[in-house]
């Protein structure tokens, strides 16, 4: 852990803020990915997930957000706390906040496929590998026809073409890929095919933080 990812998150609270406009940009894509789900009850996964602030206030004020079992899973306690307090004073019954490594295929082996992935906030902090090792995970995570949400700067050398063809690669079509804050894209590709079984005990990714990728790429 190279920075303090609970005192990071102070930034939403600032309505100018890249990290605001990007997570306003989140919340509409997760709330279009509920109107398009079927009826009936629906699973939502979000790794890496902080305090929650792109899921649980959208379910919380949604039609079909009592209709969804989500599990989010975040290392630093702090923000499970508080993701655990918005969950209950939103009386939502059926999101669990974990705190562990994100990364362990095992934390979401019951609940996967998902018909909602939230894999926000996390390309900008590990390496390209394992940015396609995860999209190829996501085949795994994610139910036929479910929604795959997910963020990543466009410095150069952009890598959002790249990821975009890894998704269509296991299977996925763009529903939308925005810039909306700053040059930090947010994707949302849906799942077309049949998701493969979730490999047991492997981690997808190992997150490095995008500090280090920086100060490793100036090198």
């Amino acid at each position: 852990m190279t920075k303090d990812w609970y005192a990071w998150h102070s930034d939403y609270d600032q309505p100018e803020s890249a990290l605001a406009r990007r997570l306003a940009e989140v919340r509409q894509r997760v709330a279009d990915a509920l109107d398009a789900a079927p009826p009936g009850p629906l699973r939502a996964l979000s790794l890496c997930a902080g305090q929650g602030r792109d899921l649980i206030p959208v379910l919380a004020t949604h039609p079909r957000g009592g209709d969804v079992t989500a599990r989010l899973v975040e290392l630093d306690a702090r923000n499970v706390d508080l993701a655990r307090r918005a969950a209950a004073d939103a009386g939502l019954t059926g999101v669990e906040v974990v705190t562990g490594d994100a990364s362990l295929t095992d934390r979401y082996a019951d609940l996967a496929p998902a018909d909602l992935v939230l894999v926000c906030g996390i390309f900008g902090n590990i390496t390209d590998d394992d940015i396609r090792a995860t999209v190829r995970h996501c085949a795994s995570l994610c139910a036929t026809g479910g929604t795959v949400l997910w963020t990543r700067h466009r410095r150069e050398p952009d890598l959002v073409p790249a990821i975009c063809e890894w998704f269509a690669e296991e299977g996925f079509d763009p529903v939308a890929v925005n810039s909306p804050a700053d040059g930090v894209c947010v994707g949302a590709h849906r799942f077309t095919g049949t998701p493969r079984p979730l490999a047991a005990g492997e981690r997808m990714f190992a997150f490095v933080g995008y500090d280090v990728l920086e100060r490793t790429e100036q090198q």
